[in-house]
């Protein structure tokens, strides 16, 4: 409460003092939650949230090894919406809805929701697309290749080799002056996109009619055909998005920040996410270890890598894991749903087109849009560099 500020009040003194202790316990109460996320212990126990939920996500009904995957995910909500006719990737996904409304509600609750844009939202586009495009040929983001391993997929192994050296390639992009510039505050109804957007697509999923043209359209078969029950995909989505709001989660600034200054602050909570789905897969029965044979996913091996290293690069470029990006965007940073939405384009670009990979291989198109997709992000790391 300031003080002096009820002087003055006459009969309305005791009121006034009493909303104001009231205030004030409540910003305290506030404060002691956020030291706690923000302490090491507050970024295991999202990490270990994050990875048990993909778990139990799993077991309910989600395809295997893919709990929570917000590529996979975006590309199936994508089909669902017709933007893609790949039949067995059609689905409105709840858990992006939850991941996005989690946060939105983090942020609101805790004061933090601000509109915010316009640090190079063309580049943010074509990053996010490109990010896109390298996890949809490794088939899965950042979060589920670590799902990946967890549940015996060796593959995931060469994604994650993959991705460390494009996200070390990216960092000698950042400490030779990189930057996109700084976004500017706006009306806080600017930053409503994504939970607006995210609300209406939960909205067409509980209640929506199909249309004549088959919108949206559900796969009968299939990954998008294989899906938890709404609720627990709703609900599980929710806390991870809060969790990773309050806890700043992100898997690729956690293998940033410590090839740049050796802070492994974030990097735990990716190495939590691990050890929690390990543990719950080997009590669910969903550890099957190997390189061949594994549930939507292909060996590949260069492809892996490259396909992971064009993502962490551009992840990296733009500020953070696609699970981080989606956060952002429900705390109403414009600049990240940008990106959102460049990842929404480059999926149907991707399956539309023949990049995407499928358990056989890579598409017939998958290789050239991944050199593509590494010539340009090298392009943007070296010309948005800040000059002398």
């Amino acid at each position: 409460m300031v003080p002096g500020a009820c002087e003055g009040a006459g009969e309305e003194d005791g009121r006034c003092r009493f909303r104001g202790r009231v205030a004030l316990e409540r910003e305290e109460r506030v404060d002691r939650v956020t030291r706690i996320f923000a302490s090491r212990w507050g970024i295991l126990l999202a990490g270990a949230v994050i990875g048990g939920i993909a778990a139990l996500l799993q077991w309910w009904g989600n395809p295997p090894n893919m709990g929570v995957c917000v590529a996979c995910m975006e590309r199936d909500i994508v089909g669902a919406l017709g933007f893609h006719r790949a039949e067995p990737v059609q689905y409105l996904r709840p858990e992006i809805m939850g991941l996005v409304l989690g946060a939105f509600a983090g942020a609101l609750f805790f004061r933090e929701f601000r509109g915010r844009g316009g640090s190079a939202p063309a580049v943010r586009f074509v990053l996010g697309f490109f990010a896109m495009t390298g996890a949809l040929v490794f088939l899965g983001c950042p979060w589920r290749m670590l799902l990946r391993i967890a549940g015996g997929d060796w593959n995931g192994l060469v994604g994650l080799c993959g991705i460390i050296a494009g996200i070390g390639v990216g960092t000698l992009f950042l400490r030779g002056g990189y930057t996109l510039g700084r976004s500017q505050k706006g009306p806080a109804t600017s930053g409503l996109l994504w939970p607006v957007l995210a609300t209406a697509l939960l909205a067409l999923l509980l209640v929506g009619p199909q249309l004549a043209t088959g919108v949206p359209f559900a796969s009968k078969q299939g990954p998008g055909s294989m899906h938890a029950p709404v609720w627990a995909s709703l609900a599980g989505a929710a806390l991870v998005g809060f969790l990773a709001q309050r806890s700043r989660f992100c898997t690729v600034g956690g293998i940033r920040d410590f090839l740049l200054i050796r802070d492994s602050h974030l990097l735990s909570g990716a190495a939590a996410l691990v050890v929690a789905a390990l543990a719950a897969n080997l009590i669910l029965g969903q550890f099957s270890p190997g390189f061949r044979g594994q549930p939507i996913a292909h060996s590949a091996h260069l492809w892996n890598f490259l396909g992971m290293a064009l993502s962490g690069l551009a992840f990296v470029l733009a500020g953070g894991c696609p699970g981080r990006q989606l956060i952002l965007a429900g705390e109403g940073d414009q600049d990240a749903g940008i990106f959102a939405l460049g990842m929404l384009s480059g999926a149907a670009f991707a399956h539309n087109f023949g990049v995407a990979s499928s358990p056989a291989g890579p598409g017939p198109w998958g290789p050239a849009a991944v050199l593509t997709g590494l010539a340009a992000c090298f392009g943007i790391g070296f010309f948005m560099r800040r000059k002398a």
